[in-house]
């Protein structure tokens, strides 16, 4: 289809002026930088797709916690109720391993303090798994243009050799070099700009998530340092908190003994 298009504008009866044979004209080089652009443009569309692929699983897994996580009695229950890859199931297994290995350590230190780095660390490793590839995605964006740009500077570099070696050229000599340097030109732009929305749409979704991965180990940071007292509280959808009825204070006639506070009147 991108063939088509290119060519669109050839006459017919002129085989020379179509993209084969631009190619063709334009010998290993046009060949090779061709080559890189579809590597560049494949990779990139790969690894869009299988970053959206992981993004979601750890959304729907984000749903599932706040649907049944926290109303179990203890982590290991609601951990039991987690996919086993789990992101979510893995900051509450490292959380617990901390709890576990504070208890053994013989230098002393704050348990606050050991379980926020371990919970920390265990964020860190699932936020660079799902920031794995998107340097991929930068570089393409970055470079496919010139990419295409250098093979836009041999295709004219080689139009006006012919045009010195013959003299006077005619427009169909150097029409296909021109034309080759057109379309590396166009092909390099075509691969930059899907990975440049790409890797902008990935990285923000990968803020969001990294965000409710932050609350979460928040969460069972409490949960974990309060022995279970501290945990998120739930709201009912549909349900608001019902406001604590106001009561107007009635006159008490009399007077009050030291420490009886609220208007208790004295026995006569």
């Amino acid at each position: 289809m991108l063939t088509n298009i290119f060519a669109a504008g050839a006459p017919a009866g002129a085989p020379n002026f179509g993209f084969w044979e631009a190619l063709q004209q334009g010998g290993a080089i046009a060949w090779t930088v061709l080559a890189i652009l579809v590597i560049m443009s494949v990779g990139s569309f790969y690894i869009l797709f299988t970053k959206l692929f992981e993004q979601q699983k750890i959304i729907n897994q984000a749903k599932r916690v706040r649907a049944t996580f926290w109303q179990s009695n203890s982590l290991r229950e609601g951990a039991a109720k987690l996919d086993k890859n789990s992101a979510y199931r893995q900051i509450v297994d490292d959380g617990l391993a901390a709890q576990e290995q504070h208890a053994k350590l013989t230098d002393p230190v704050e348990a606050h303090d050991w379980l926020h780095g371990s919970l920390a660390r265990s964020e860190a490793a699932i936020n660079s798994k799902l920031g794995a590839g998107l340097a991929f995605l930068a570089t393409v964006g970055a470079t496919s243009p010139f990419v295409g740009l250098f093979g836009t500077v041999v295709g004219i570099y080689r139009a006006l050799v012919k045009i010195g070696a013959a003299g006077q050229a005619a427009i169909g000599d150097v029409a296909g070099p021109v034309g080759e340097a057109l379309i590396m030109t166009a092909i390099g732009l075509v691969v930059a700009v899907p990975a440049v929305l790409a890797y902008n749409w990935l990285q923000r979704r990968n803020k969001s998530i990294a965000e409710d991965l932050s609350a979460f180990s928040n969460d069972v940071l409490g949960f974990l340092a309060s022995n279970g007292a501290v945990r998120p509280a739930l709201a009912s959808k549909g349900t608001v908190a019902a406001k604590p009825a106001v009561t107007a204070a009635k006159p008490v006639t009399g007077t009050t003994t030291a420490g009886q506070t609220g208007g208790v009147p004295p026995r006569s």
